[in-house]
């Protein structure tokens, strides 16, 4: 496979495992991947936190790891991207306040690109307002977010993927199988063993 550029966006408190996760995975099947945040270059890191699911009413957190960017989000071109990759955990809630995020993300949305967001990633595609028309998935707590910005939302098992075209969204990490086998379905990409 030749190697194509994915972009992932990143922020401080990102789930660890939704930005980490994906990250190896999309390189190891041959995907280059820039992660990315606001204000910050390559090499700068980001805090991650573990969002974890332990019996409560909603999901616990802890202190995750610190993320090394390896891309500046200043350089970032759009048109240079096969595909987007947005994570959940509280970086969203921030993130879709910056104004050339909701661009890069329309950028992707109006192109037809792959676009795939887990968990609370969902927050940034409504802010963007992306979502009018389309079926998605998220963490239920974002539901009101899709269903006001015009978006189908659809409960899915934690571990379970919605494909809408060109948009693949999960709930949560335990969906990482579906749901990165979605994403690399909608990339184009095949991978054997």
């Amino acid at each position: 496979m030749a190697e194509k550029q994915l972009l992932l966006l990143a922020g401080d408190f990102v789930e660890d495992y939704e930005i980490m996760v994906p990250f190896q995975a999309l390189q190891a099947v041959g995907y280059s991947v820039h992660a990315v945040c606001p204000d910050k270059k390559a090499g700068d890191t980001v805090r991650t936190a573990v969002h974890d699911f332990e019996g409560n009413q909603t999901y616990t957190e802890k202190p995750g790891h610190n993320f090394t960017l390896n891309a500046s989000f200043a350089d970032v071109q759009p048109a240079d991207y096969a595909g987007l990759v947005v994570p959940g955990g509280r970086a969203p809630e921030y993130l879709r306040l910056n104004e050339r995020v909701l661009d890069v993300v329309r950028h992707f949305a109006t192109e037809q690109k792959p676009l795939a967001a887990i968990c609370h990633g969902l927050q940034i595609l409504a802010a963007a307002g992306v979502l009018e028309g389309r079926t998605c998935t998220a963490y239920p707590a974002c539901g009101p977010e899709v269903r006001n910005s015009g978006g189908t939302f659809v409960e899915r098992a934690a571990d379970d993927v919605n494909v809408d075209g060109n948009l693949v969204t999960a709930p949560a990490w335990p969906a990482h199988p579906k749901w990165i086998a979605a994403f690399l379905k909608a990339l184009g990409a095949s991978v054997t063993i």
